[in-house]
């Protein structure tokens, strides 16, 4: 009967770990919120790292970015299913989420609960809207994307060292 509840208490604890680890974390909002209205500096490994801790590896790597699934997510009273961090390869770095919700109405979620007011910047039948700093809502199919990309210059490539003959 002992070497049951060490196992049974050990099973106990990893489950309590997964169930944990797959929960949102209270600071989902503050860090990935504030990120996607760039009120905070980009840093792709920092966005990264907490997205690995709280939702485990992404599910994909693709256009230049890593793809968490963020189940039971949610930002200003909209799902957010997906998060995607940048990689290095761009000269751009950001983060940014796919919201269950039409640009639309991630706009007024968001000025609602926040106050930041999105203005749209061309005349196509699914116009891009932003706010300043720089935050940016596009229609993604019947959902939105919105994200925060600033400029970050790749380091400069060193040419090749020359090899010189010597006479």
């Amino acid at each position: 009967m002992r070497a049951r509840v060490p196992a049974i208490g050990a099973l106990l604890a990893l489950a309590g770990g997964m169930a944990s680890a797959q929960s949102v974390p209270t600071t989902f909002g503050t860090i990935i919120g504030n990120g996607l209205l760039c009120r905070d500096h980009t840093d792709n490994n920092y966005y990264y790292n907490y997205l690995l801790k709280y939702f485990g590896a992404a599910y994909k790597h693709e256009g230049g970015a890593f793809w968490f699934k963020t189940d039971g997510a949610s930002l200003w009273g909209t799902t957010i299913s997906e998060v995607m961090v940048s990689d290095d390869t761009s000269t751009y770095v950001f983060v940014g989420a796919v919201a269950e919700a039409t640009p639309e109405n991630l706009e007024k979620a968001i000025i609602q609960q926040v106050g930041t007011h999105y203005t749209v910047i061309d005349t196509s039948a699914y116009p891009v809207r932003e706010a300043k700093p720089a935050s940016r809502i596009v229609y993604f199919d019947t959902k939105s994307k919105i994200y925060c990309a600033k400029y970050q210059p790749l380091p400069p490539v060193q040419p090749p060292a020359v090899r010189q003959r010597l006479k």
